[in-house]
């Protein structure tokens, strides 16, 4: 990274630590020179709304107060006292006395105290968040009210949400639904990769608890029963950024390609051609995947017409197929191949789409300039076209190589019930060398209900995705490359 990157990068780390500094710092002031109302709102929350004449902000907050403490002692303490063992009492059948019937005795369930003690924590922290600004909002009212400046009514801050800050408004549902629907999964993911929830350990007839590190020593090839996790995630991992590599780049030059041929002048009937590629993007992928994987089976239609031609007897010949058989999808280096090129045929039509659109928007003014200058077409795309597309397509490159990282269909719906390794250390972590880290992820989960593991290589996962979107966006967007373009 050149100096200028590691200065933006410092200066946004720090921005948001002092950004942080600076709330606390609101915080404290309105605590230290704050009326009595203003402290009173440390405890009722309502308070300084209450004196300032915003009564309904006052019912609002002081109801908002009730609820967290309701929420507090009538369902957080049901759970987040037992966070720390997550559960002692194991489910069992016990005689009842009074009913003559066996009945399940009060056990703890591992999972739900997990997760609810996780929901809590989220809702704690928000109701902080908020008495922490409550307190200050008291402060800056009061501060308003010695300057004689006008205070809002109820009325006049609703029709501030639906105006100047309507933007406000706006992202209130969305950061809702990040909360609920990403940020808690995300921490719930982190959480379990922390404890030994597996097929031995499961809710709500067994418990889990925590293990600390144990699961990453493992993963990295630690000892134990579980050595064989450290030599499956060091290939695994290697073929992911394999995969990931190529088929990213494979697809997007190749789609460069086809839309620079067909966007040609010598090229007959483009309209044509056109949406007979596109054809390949409107077939579902669950379809056109599976019939691909039947055709390169092992006693695929595609192997039959290579024995037939006497292929597959050369190839034995020579050395590089020991079956009687080509093993397109069932062996290793084979396997991996035939992938990717699979890859090139789904992949390529949706990226030529994406490359026609930005090359139907490439100023011509700089291209007629090129060729009065004498360049040839092949110095115009070095020199033009292809920084053009860089620049614009990029952000879509970044999400595609990410994408690829976690691209399930491919690799699972080619590879599922054709390719059994013969490896034992693969088959003893419960990976393939095919596998992608998301695909040996969701086979530890469905297949074998090895939670723990899973969930230490889902934090694998989501580090390598966000620090190359991190990087490589902070080296895409860097400098000053729009008005060269416009």
């Amino acid at each position: 990274m050149t100096a200028q990157e590691n200065n933006s990068a410092v200066a946004a780390v720090s921005g948001f630590f002092k950004a942080i500094g600076g709330f606390f710092a609101d915080f404290g002031t309105a605590v230290v020179k704050g009326d009595a109302f203003v402290k009173l709102s440390l405890i009722w929350m309502g308070a300084g709304y209450a004196k300032r004449k915003q009564y309904v902000k006052a019912a609002l907050m002081t109801l908002l107060e009730i609820a967290v403490i309701f929420f507090s002692v009538k369902f957080a303490m049901q759970y987040v006292p037992k966070f720390s063992t997550l559960g002692t009492v194991k489910m069992e059948k016990v005689f009842n006395m009074k009913t003559m019937k066996s009945e399940f005795n009060d056990y703890d369930n591992s999972f739900t105290i997990l997760l609810f003690s996780l929901f809590s924590f989220v809702v704690w922290f928000a109701a902080a968040v908020v008495w922490f600004k409550n307190v200050i909002n008291a402060y800056a009212l009061q501060k308003m009210e010695e300057a004689g400046k006008h205070i809002n009514t109820f009325k006049e801050d609703l029709r501030s949400l639906t105006e100047e800050k309507f933007h406000i408004t706006l992202l209130t549902l969305p950061v809702l639904g990040v909360l609920i629907f990403t940020f808690i999964p995300i921490l719930l993911l982190i959480f379990v990769a922390f404890t030994n929830y597996d097929q031995q350990h499961m809710p709500p007839t067994e418990l889990f608890s925590w293990v600390g590190l144990s699961n990453f020593i493992n993963l990295f090839g630690g000892g134990g029963l579980t050595s064989t996790f450290g030599y499956a995630f060091v290939r695994v991992l290697g073929w992911t950024l394999v995969w990931a590599f190529f088929a990213t780049f494979t697809t997007y030059i190749g789609g460069i390609l086809l839309s620079l041929l067909l966007n040609s002048k010598k090229t007959r009937l483009p309209k044509m051609w056109r949406t007979l590629f596109i054809v390949t993007i409107a077939v579902p992928q669950f379809v056109s995947l599976l019939l691909v994987r039947n055709f390169f089976s092992n006693g695929g239609i595609v192997n039959t017409i290579c024995h037939s031609i006497g292929l597959t007897g050369f190839l034995r010949s020579i050395g590089l197929v020991s079956t009687s058989y080509i093993p397109f999808l069932s062996a290793p280096g084979w396997a991996h191949v035939m992938i990717i090129l699979i890859n090139i045929w789904i992949g390529v039509p949706y990226q030529m789409l994406i490359a026609t659109g930005v090359l139907m928007n490439l100023p011509s003014d700089q291209l007629e300039s090129a060729r009065v200058d004498g360049a040839t077409n092949f110095q115009i795309f070095r020199k033009i076209t292809m920084p053009y597309l860089l620049f614009v397509t990029g952000p879509a490159l970044i999400t595609d190589f990410v994408k690829n990282i976690n691209n399930f269909n491919v690799i699972y719906l080619l590879t599922q019930d054709v390719y059994t390794t013969t490896n034992q250390a693969m088959a003893s972590s419960q990976a393939k060398e095919v596998d992608l880290l998301v695909t040996w992820l969701f086979r530890l989960t469905q297949d074998y209900y090895n939670y723990k593991m899973a969930s230490a290589i889902g934090i694998i996962v989501f580090i390598i995705c966000a620090v190359f979107t991190l990087v490589a966006f902070n080296r895409m967007i860097k400098g000053d490359k729009e008005g060269t373009y416009q």
